[in-house]
């Protein structure tokens, strides 16, 4: 399952960044995340992230490391362990755009489950295109503000 959506957002690069970066900015507009915290000190590409979701009923518990780390451009993450999913990343963009800024949110996974998994699977994207969706537009809101 692969899911990429974008927004234009009328704020700067530089008012979006904490909406991506710091975890409680994270939790204000990620509509189902539960958790989203670094476990260490560190911040930046090699960073450990806790992110527990709540989708389709069923709370998703990760262990992450960040992989991309530039300020004002680009914060992503992957999965180094967890339940439910066999693979998980995700990975958010934000670029200069004539309105102020284009935000991208891309997430990729698949799921654990077997072949339920893969029958499941596109259901699965679907609803979380549509949860982007709204995410996107709440991130636009807050950045706005």
């Amino acid at each position: 399952m692969r899911v990429q959506r974008s927004i234009e957002i009328a704020a700067p690069p530089e008012r979006i960044w904490p909406f991506m970066a710091e975890p409680e900015r994270v939790l204000e507009w990620y509509i189902p995340l539960q958790r989203f915290e670094y476990t260490g000190e560190q911040r930046g590409v090699g960073a450990p992230v806790y992110y527990e979701e709540k989708a389709g009923g069923m709370l998703i518990k990760l262990d992450c490391v960040v992989t991309e780390w530039v300020e004002n451009e680009r914060f992503a993450f992957e999965m180094t362990s967890g339940n439910m999913l066999k693979s998980y990343q995700e990975r958010w963009t934000v670029e200069s755009a004539p309105s102020g800024s284009r935000f991208t949110f891309m997430e990729q996974g698949e799921l654990s489950l077997g072949i339920i998994g893969r029958i499941i699977g596109p259901l699965a994207g679907r609803s979380s295109a549509a949860t982007m969706g709204k995410m996107l537009v709440k991130l636009k809101s807050l950045a706005e503000a």
